[in-house]
Order: structure tokens, then sequence, then C-alpha cells
């Protein structure tokens, strides 16, 4: 059952609707505040890659106002995967053994393939004690695109029948209960306890990019602000940027 009537604006195709979010936001829409495509021409994810925006997918930016350190604007990520996960194993039920995992910071995985996800932006307005940030969605619905050197997927080809117009106001619920709990970063704690139950074991081998090559590890989880914990050659290391790849995919991919 919804929470509430949540604001969502429609269009049959844009450049992006992270763009449009934040630039309604901006000119002082009354938010939280929704936007959804059928299709982007424009549509983007981490470090400026293209996102494939193909129509019956899911396309959708929320924008939110945030009274909390601009520095933490990245936790959002987190809460936003969570509420992705939440929202696709909603519509799976009664789906059995679905092999649904979030991967650091911004991925949703099913069956080892990539599925969805999110790209966050923000922006700080007035005197610095607020910001202004879109959490944008991509999710294959019904299709997923040719990615180069990594596997995608989608929830038809898992046998998981639904829409983008079903999906939607669920993950709008889901993002408002997941913000809640966040509670402008007051709430991390809960939601990095979340987070890790949704990802993969602790343990598992990873590679990431340092700047200087790739770097093989273990996932060791997240510490006190977001980050992920790797342990390399016996010394923990903490990621705050970058692509990670799973042991499974780090010898055929460049890319996160």
């Amino acid at each position: 059952m919804s929470r509430r009537q949540h604001t969502i604006i429609r269009l049959s195709e844009t450049a992006s609707t992270n763009n449009d979010a934040l630039r309604l936001a901006l000119a002082g829409e009354t938010l939280p505040l929704w936007v959804t495509a059928e299709r982007q021409s424009a549509g983007r994810g981490r470090a400026g890659r293209i996102w494939v925006s193909d129509a019956g997918n899911l396309h959708a930016s929320v924008a939110i106002r945030v009274a909390a350190p601009p520095a933490l604007a990245g936790q959002l990520a987190l809460v936003s995967g969570i509420a992705l996960y939440e929202a696709v194993r909603a519509a799976a039920r009664p789906a059995k053994n679905i092999g649904l995992r979030l991967k650091w910071p911004n991925d949703l995985l099913l069956d080892g393939g990539k599925i969805g996800g999110v790209l966050v932006e923000s922006t700080t307005q007035g005197d610095g004690s607020f910001f202004v940030s879109v959490a944008g969605f991509g999710l294959n619905i019904v299709s997923a695109p040719d990615l180069l050197g990594r596997a995608a997927t989608s929830l038809r080809s898992a046998g998981v029948e639904t829409d983008r117009e079903t999906l939607l106001p669920v993950l709008a619920n889901e993002m408002e209960v997941w913000l809640e709990r966040w509670d402008a970063a007051r709430g991390f704690g809960a939601v990095r306890e979340a987070w890790m139950k949704r990802a993969g074991p602790v343990g598992e081998r990873i590679t990431f990019n340092s700047g200087q090559g790739p770097v093989h590890g273990t996932y060791q989880g997240l510490n006190e602000t977001g980050g992920l914990v790797a342990e390399v050659e016996g010394k923990r290391e903490t990621i705050t940027f970058g692509d990670v790849m799973l042991a499974a995919a780090a010898d055929t991919s460049d890319d996160g």
C-alpha cells in the first residue's frame, strides 16, 4: 500500500531524467519530485559512461532536499541501491531463488549480470547547510544492452514479468522508507548493515582500479561512512571512489 501520493512527471522522451529533475528542483518545484521517461537520448552512468535507455525499461530520477553535510552525499548511492533492490525483489515475488545482489557502489546484479544501477548527483544551495540531490535509476525490465566485457541481464530474462508503471510507485515507496531510515546520515549505521546483507559475502575476491593499475584483494564490508573496505596483501584499504570488479568478471572487464 502506498505511503503517500508521489509527484511523478512522466515523459515520452528526454535527454536525461537526472538533468530534468535537478533543473526542476533548482527552479523551486516541491520535493521530492520524480521524473521518468520512456526513452532517454543522453542517459548516463558513473564517470560519464553512456547508459543505454531502451523502451520498456525503467529510467527514473528523484530529486530530494537533504539537511546533511554535502560530503556525505555519496551515501545516497547506497540508500538508493537498497531501495532498488527491494523494489525488484517485490516485483519478483513469488519467483524463487532469484539471484539478486548489490555491488559497490551503485550496481544491482541478477545471477551475476548487471540489471540496474544508480547515479547520484548533488549540488549545495544557500549557506551550505543542505544540498539538493538527484538519484537516477536505470533498470533492465524487458531487455538488456550489450555491454563491452560485462554481463547484463533483464527481469524478463529471469522470468519476471512486470513493467515500469508497476515498479515505479514501489520504488518511490522504498526510496521514502530508506531515506527515512538514513535520516540525513544520522541513521547510516542501519543502512550500512542493510546494504551489506544484500551484497556479496565478506572474503569475496575483488579487483579495483587504483590509478596505477588493477589491485586484487578481498571484500571486507563497508566502513562507517560507506567506503568499501578491502584486504590487499594482508593490509586493509578503504576505497572511496572507482570501479570494483568481482573475481568472475575481473579477467574480462575494465568497467564497474
